[in-house]
């Protein structure tokens, strides 16, 4: 297998995106994209699209193809895939990216996710996310993404004492890391106090603990990583890639404070790269809800399971703390749209490593991870980052 580098990476801006059509973001992506790598339409052999619900967010299937043809690359015949695991879309459409490179199949691949979500009702829109859970046995009796979000901070705070002011942190950093990046979907500063007097909307998570609804894309342009530095200075080499699943619905869990297919596919991440939790220097996890970053840093190894509170609380993953977590805002603040968050944690560490984020840098950032989750954790894929 070939090791794998990323040479060109972009996204758009996350938000309501009233002015644009998901044909519109997923070009601008793109062709962001490869202008940064410094290629043409021509050489690209493949695309791997990552989108949860074109069909319910904008009544459009085979978005594959219709990829191809927004970008520019239907006359050309290049082959696009839509790829598909929920919030992990974009994840894992990063994955199949990578085996194309690796397994020698492909020389030049991008891999991209894409949503248009606002175009709906909220209802509706919240209706589409809960697809992810199990239909038969959760949404139809009732349980919506943050019921069952809530049932795993209920459990953690009972089992570990884990405060809501702990969970409250994961907002108020994630909402002061996204000020200083212009592409989040929320530019405004928060405290403990805004988050906990927002509206309940299942106990004990508020309005200020979730992720919000988002338009947005993102692409990456991947190469095998001896042909790398003929088109850039400073690729970015993928050293771990792990997927892994676990049960749908959440009551036949091991353990409903573990997300064990985080616990796995970060294991099989580790060992491909060959390195501990403890070299990483920057992590984007997937805090689709504020107790899920909690969750993550502690299934990703960070921290001690149950110590994932106090630790946010006392600044271990802020910037300046031992280790910065969702330095781009995160899904909290920086926008969740669904089918694009994976490669938009790529991109950030991509930026993180070339030493492009800005006033959000990490000093000295070598090792970085993305963490991207479907539905309540029935997939997960962890990619490991080096300079």
């Amino acid at each position: 297998m070939r090791s794998v580098s990323i040479i060109g990476a972009g996204c758009t801006k996350f938000g309501e995106r009233w002015d644009s059509s998901l044909r519109d973001m997923i070009a601008e992506a793109g062709v962001m994209a490869i202008e940064d790598a410094e290629i043409a339409g021509e050489q690209i052999d493949a695309l791997f699209v990552g989108n949860m619900s074109g069909g319910r967010f904008i009544e459009q299937e085979h978005i594959g193809a219709l990829i191809a043809d927004c970008a520019g690359l239907s006359r050309l015949h290049v082959p696009s895939t839509r790829v598909e695991a929920a919030c992990a879309s974009g994840g894992l459409a990063l994955r199949q990216a990578i085996l194309a490179v690796a397994s020698g199949y492909n020389d030049i691949v991008i891999a991209a996710g894409v949503e248009k979500m606002t175009d709906v009702s909220s209802g509706t829109a919240a209706d589409a996310l809960a697809a992810a859970a199990d239909r038969e046995w959760e949404c139809f009796f009732g349980a919506t993404f943050p019921a069952l979000y809530a049932m795993m901070a209920k459990l953690h705070m009972r089992r570990y004492g884990t405060t809501h002011d702990q969970m409250a942190q994961v907002a108020v950093k994630n909402h002061h890391h996204a000020c200083m990046n212009p592409i989040a979907q929320y530019h405004m500063e928060i405290n403990i106090d805004d988050v906990n007097r927002s509206p309940l909307v299942a106990d004990p998570l508020h309005v200020l603990d979730c992720s919000p609804i988002s338009d947005g894309a993102a692409a990456v342009v991947l190469v095998p990583t001896e042909r790398a530095r003929h088109f850039v200075d400073t690729p970015i080499k993928i050293v771990g890639s792990g997927q892994a699943s676990d049960t749908l619905a959440l009551h036949d869990r091991r353990d409903l404070t573990t997300l064990d297919a985080t616990v796995h596919a970060g294991r099989a991440a580790y060992t491909q790269a060959g390195i501990e939790p403890r070299q990483v220097d920057v992590a984007e996890v997937h805090d689709c809800f504020t107790i899920a970053e909690i969750l993550a840093i502690e299934d990703l190894g960070f921290v001690e399971k149950g110590q994932g509170g106090k630790a946010t609380a006392d600044g271990i993953t802020a910037l300046g703390g031992r280790l910065p977590v969702n330095t781009s805002g995160g899904l909290k603040a920086c926008g969740h749209p669904v089918g694009a968050t994976g490669i938009k944690q790529a991109y950030e560490i991509a930026l993180q490593l070339r030493g492009e984020a800005g006033k959000r840098q990490v000093d000295e950032a070598e090792i970085g991870l993305a963490h991207n989750v479907g539905g309540s954790g029935g997939t997960a894929l962890v990619h490991i980052f080096t300079r």
